[in-house]
C-alpha cells in the first residue's frame, strides 16, 4: 500500500511539474511588456501637454483615422477644458478653431426633402466621422478583420498609451523560423501565441504576435503647425498620448480634485488631534 501511495504522489508530482513547464512554454511566447515612455500625463500631478494633444489628433486625423473610428468622440470635446484646442474664452461648443477643424471633414448625412444620403461639411455638434458604414464594411476592406474603435483604446489595453506607443514603433522583422502568412505582419508587443508558426526550438517561441494592419507611420507623414520634427517615434507619442486624453478626458481634474480631498483631510485630521486633546486633557483615564 505504501508502494502505491507513493507512486501517487510522484506521478502527481511529475503531473504538475509538466503542467508548469507547459505554462512557462507558454507563457515565453507572450507579448513585451510595452516599452516605458515618460509621458507628461502621468503620476498624481502630472497633466496634458496641449501641443502633443495637438499634434496628436493631427496624426489621428491624418493617418489613423482612414481605417480606425473614435465614435464615442464629438469634435466639440477637442475644445472642453484640458483639450487639444481648449480656449478659455470660447465655449466647446462655439470654439471658433474647433469649428473650423470639423468644417473641413464631410460626414453623412440626409437629405431633408429628398430624403437622399448626402454629405455636409462637420459641425461641433457632430461625432467624429468613421472611415467605414458598418462593421462587415470595415473587416472586407482589411482582410476580414475590423480595425477596433480607438475611443478607449488606451482603457482597454493593459499598459495605455505605452502599449499604443509600442505597438506603432514595435513593428519587426519575423525571426527566422517563423511561417508568416500573406498580409500579417509580425509585432513582439502584439497579444499572441507564435508556438503555431514557429519551427524552432519549442522552449524559444518569439514573444509577441500578428497584426494585419501595416505600420501606419512613416517618417515626414504629417506637418506639425510647431515645427516639431514628425519621426516616427514622435508621432507614436503624439497619438498615443491624444488617445489616453480620450480615453479619460477628465484625469487631470479628477487628479486635482483628489489632492484637494487628501489636502482637506489632512487637515481635519490635525484639527480633530488636537480638538480631542483640548477636550480631553484634564478628564483621566
Amino acid at each position: 500500500m505504501t508502494s502505491t501511495l507513493t507512486k501517487r504522489v510522484a506521478a502527481g508530482l511529475f503531473a504538475a511539474a509538466a503542467l508548469m513547464g507547459a505554462g512557462a512554454a507558454q507563457a515565453e511566447g507572450g507579448a513585451l511588456h510595452p516599452r516605458n515612455v515618460n509621458f507628461s500625463f502621468e503620476g498624481p500631478f502630472g497633466t496634458f501637454d496641449q501641443g502633443q494633444l495637438q499634434r496628436g489628433y493631427r496624426v489621428y486625423e491624418q493617418v489613423c483615422a482612414a481605417c480606425h473610428s473614435m465614435n464615442l468622440m464629438a469634435y466639440r470635446m477637442l475644445g472642453q477644458e484640458g483639450g487639444p484646442f481648449y480656449d478659455e474664452h470660447h465655449e466647446a461648443a462655439r470654439n471658433p478653431y474647433v469649428a473650423a477643424i470639423a468644417a473641413q471633414i464631410e460626414v453623412p448625412d440626409t437629405d431633408t426633402e429628398t430624403g437622399e444620403p448626402i454629405t455636409r461639411p462637420a459641425t461641433p455638434a457632430d461625432h467624429f466621422r468613421a472611415p467605414f458604414p458598418n462593421a462587415t464594411a470595415a473587416a472586407f476592406a482589411n482582410g476580414g478583420a475590423a480595425p477596433p474603435d480607438l475611443s478607449v483604446i488606451t482603457k482597454a489595453r493593459h499598459g495605455g498609451a505605452e502599449y499604443v506607443y509600442s505597438i506603432l514603433t514595435g513593428y519587426r522583422d519575423a525571426p527566422d523560423g517563423l511561417r508568416i502568412n500573406p498580409g500579417q505582419h509580425y509585432n513582439p508587443y502584439m497579444n499572441g501565441d507564435m508556438s503555431p508558426f514557429w519551427e524552432g526550438d519549442e522552449h524559444h517561441v518569439p514573444p509577441g504576435g500578428f497584426i494585419a494592419m501595416a505600420p501606419p507611420l512613416v517618417a515626414g507623414a504629417v506637418t506639425y503647425d510647431d515645427g516639431t520634427e514628425p519621426t516616427v517615434d514622435q508621432m507614436a507619442q503624439d497619438v498615443a498620448a491624444f488617445l489616453a486624453w480620450a480615453g479619460d478626458m477628465h484625469q487631470v481634474e479628477r487628479k486635482r480634485t483628489g489632492f484637494a480631498v487628501l489636502i482637506y483631510l489632512l487637515l481635519f485630521g490635525i484639527i480633530t488631534w488636537f480638538s480631542y486633546k483640548k477636550i480631553w486633557r484634564d478628564v483621566g483615564h
